[in-house]
């Protein structure tokens, strides 16, 4: 087996995963992804595709991961591996789309208007 490239994006965060056979090791941008994710709750979501589908420890994942926030970030590199395993084996297809891991999550930042505060706060009105 080669290496399948994906991507992965959530918010303003992309993540472009490298998935190989191999046993388990998930390096970010150069680092253990245990060190770029410093808490459990994120550690977990990058693990969760491994899980629901039985394959922990079968691949080595790098990737390329840019813009947004820790969260973020997290969530797209669950999406991107998600991709990937898809790619290897569509068997495990089912699973991983009953969890909703195959689904882009669109919503983003709204944008702020000129005018306004926010994108939505206005500014304070005196009517006299």
């Amino acid at each position: 087996m080669e290496n399948t490239k994906t991507v992965g994006r959530r918010k303003c965060a992309v993540a472009r995963v490298y998935l190989k056979e191999g046993n388990g090791i998930i390096t970010v941008n150069g680092r253990d992804y245990k060190e770029y994710f410093p808490t459990a709750i994120l550690q977990n979501i990058v693990e969760q595709p491994f899980v629901v589908t039985n394959t922990v420890a079968k691949f080595d994942v790098a990737v390329n991961l840019d813009g947004g926030g820790i969260k973020g970030q997290a969530e797209a590199l669950r999406h991107g591996i998600s991709r990937s395993l898809c790619e290897v084996d569509p068997e495990l297809r089912p699973a991983l789309k009953k969890e909703g891991f195959l689904m882009r999550d669109p919503r983003m930042v709204e944008r702020k208007k000129f005018g306004q505060k926010k994108a939505r706060k206005r500014f304070q009105f005196s009517k006299r």
